[in-house]
């Protein structure tokens, strides 16, 4: 099950490097998860400093 992003994203970028498969980019200024890419490792939830990031 893939994660995702919520609207409490403030677009801080902490999230993006830490995806290994690089799933993670900004669109309309904040981040977004491409969930076919997505192999829900859960990297990106670990270091959101606004918990934006869950699985659906």
């Amino acid at each position: 099950m893939a994660y995702k992003i919520s609207d409490a994203c403030v677009n801080c970028g902490a999230c993006e490097p830490e995806c290994p498969v690089s799933a993670i980019s900004e669109k309309d200024s904040k981040r977004v998860i491409d969930a076919s890419t997505c192999i829900s490792c859960g990297s990106c939830a670990g270091v959101c400093p606004s918990e934006a990031i869950s699985e659906e």
